[in-house]
Parts: structure tokens; C-alpha cells; sequence
């Protein structure tokens, strides 16, 4: 299990294609924190929903990019293999875990990766809502990288009322870094 623990640091250096505030690069474990965070912020509000279940589905959901990376939304294509990379990534660093724990976290790795029940539904939405709100905070983001935010991951997003209420507030400060600063007499 250590060696499982050690292997799964390697996502403090994963970076992604976000940056934080600072024009820092961000890494994809800071993404996985943040994630949770925002779970937990809105637990009350998930009515019916296994939020330890959805807590773990964030947590695994990215770990197989420590070892071969993050691929930029933007970048990402049907037919690509990335998500059966991750997979292969993911079996990968669980190898050294006892088999019933590599068995669990392998069974709710492919739930999130089906999107097969409605944590793992969740959990691709708040993926995404986290996803945009860090990039509303990026200094170097312009009108164009604002605009792929507005159609990025709606159909994630628009399953629940929840998280469509969450993206309709997202989308509206998008709109407004899209306009710039307002202008004296406009």
C-alpha cells in the first residue's frame, strides 16, 4: 500500500493546462483537492447521493495522468484512447495493492469512467464546474479560451439542477471576462 501511496505522488507533478492565480501551472492533484473541496461545500445540497462514494470517484478519477499526463480539454478527441490509457495508467500504479483494494478502486475508477451512476455523474459535472471556475482565475486566459468554457462539459453539467444552477452562475462571470473591464461611458 506505501508503494501505491509513493507511486500516486507523481500527480503533485502532474501539470495541467490550467494555471492558479499566480500564473503558477497547476497540478492535476491540486484539481483533485479542489474537486473534493467542492464536493464537500455542497454536500447538503446532494440530497440521496453517497457523498463518501462521490468524495472517492474524485479522488481516483484522474490518477492514472501521473504517469503519462494531462490532456487539455481542448485538445481531446473521440476515438483517442485517452480514457483507456488512464485506465492501463491507473491498473498500473494500483499493481502493488492488495488485490480486494485494487479490485474496489478499479471498479470505481470504471463507474466514474462510464459515468454509470449518479455519483459518478457527479462527479464528471463537478469536474467540470471546477475546471471552469479555475479558469475564470487564470491571468492569462483571453476571449477565446473564455469562450470554449461556455460549451465546454454541458452535457455534464446540465444532468442535474444542481450543477446547472452552479454552470449558469459560472457561464455568467464568463460572459462578463469575455466583455473585459468595463468601460468609463459604456
Amino acid at each position: 500500500m506505501l508503494a501505491f501511496f509513493q507511486a500516486a505522488e507523481q500527480l503533485k507533478d502532474t501539470l495541467r493546462s490550467g494555471t492558479s492565480r499566480s500564473g503558477r501551472a497547476e497540478s492535476t492533484a491540486e484539481h483533485s483537492w479542489r474537486l473534493c473541496l467542492m464536493i464537500l461545500l455542497f454536500a447538503k445540497d446532494l440530497v440521496g447521493v453517497d457523498i463518501k462514494k462521490l468524495l472517492k470517484l474524485c479522488v481516483l478519477h484522474d490518477l492514472g495522468e501521473a504517469i503519462s499526463g494531462d490532456v487539455p480539454a481542448p485538445d481531446q478527441s473521440d476515438g483517442d484512447n485517452r480514457q483507456e490509457r488512464e485506465r492501463q495508467d491507473f491498473q498500473t500504479l494500483c499493481a502493488d495493492l492488495p488485490d480486494d483494494v485494487a479490485e474496489d478502486f478499479r471498479q470505481l475508477w470504471d463507474e466514474y469512467a462510464d459515468a454509470r451512476t449518479p455519483e459518478a455523474q457527479l462527479a464528471k459535472a463537478f469536474d467540470k464546474l471546477e475546471t471552469m471556475l479555475q479558469h475564470q482565475l487564470m491571468p492569462s486566459a483571453g476571449k477565446d479560451f473564455h469562450a470554449f468554457n461556455l460549451t465546454y462539459g454541458r452535457d455534464r453539467t446540465d444532468a442535474f439542477p444542481l450543477t446547472r444552477q452552479i454552470r449558469d452562475r459560472i457561464d455568467t462571470r464568463t460572459e462578463e471576462l469575455m466583455r473585459g473591464p468595463a468601460r468609463i461611458g459604456s
